[in-house]
């Protein structure tokens, strides 16, 4: 995913052009107020991220993960797709799949949770966004204090699940992963079972 160009907020898209951002970077509101914006741009770092097109792969994870959550999520969680967290003033990331406290979902105009209804982020690694996937944004996730972050990385016609759980001994930080192949089998924040073997051929 290549970070995108960046102009003050009144330009449209096609007038944008590879200049400087603003000192201080972009901010959270800013998302909702720049006009003509791809659908599911990020906010990372104060810099604004245009999502490449999906690959098989992505979509058929996403879908297969989806349903077991949405299955499986206890009357306290729903799950969301594609939809923007508030991490702070310049983090606003759209994670793939989101676990969120139900009573986050307050209306229909909102474009974003705040960090501390999040109980899962789910992020499929494109070949675009390794560093960010793999790097950053656990990173700020972890100091937002979301409790679970779990990576997907394709391996074959497999997926590989990298599941992340904040540290107790260690405040904004992931411990260690623990990494599903073959099967993704987790008690929290929902209880799964999930083949994660050839899913072409799904």
């Amino acid at each position: 995913m290549p970070v995108s160009p960046v102009v003050p907020p009144c330009e449209p898209v096609s007038r944008w052009s590879p200049l400087m951002p603003p000192q201080d970077g972009y901010r959270a509101e800013d998302l909702d107020r720049i006009p003509d914006l791809p659908p599911h741009t990020e906010l990372i770092d104060g810099s604004l991220v245009i999502v490449s097109p999906q690959k098989l792969f992505h979509m058929l994870v996403m879908e297969l993960l989806a349903e077991g959550l949405k299955a499986r999520a206890p009357g306290h969680l729903r799950l969301a797709r594609e939809f923007s967290v508030r991490l702070g003033e310049r983090q606003r990331p759209e994670p793939d799949l989101l676990l969120v406290r139900a009573e986050a979902f307050r209306q229909l105009e909102q474009t974003w949770f705040p960090a501390e209804a999040v109980e899962l982020a789910v992020e499929v690694v494109s070949p675009e966004s390794e560093i960010r996937d793999r790097e950053r944004k656990p990173q700020i996730y972890a100091e937002a204090g979301i409790p679970h972050f779990w990576r997907v990385e394709q391996e074959g016609v497999d997926a590989a699940v990298h599941v992340h759980r904040l540290d107790p001994a260690e405040p904004g930080r992931y411990g260690d992963p623990a990494v599903h192949r073959k099967r993704l089998v987790v008690s929290e924040p929902v209880a799964l079972d999930i083949d994660l073997t050839d899913i072409l051929g799904r």
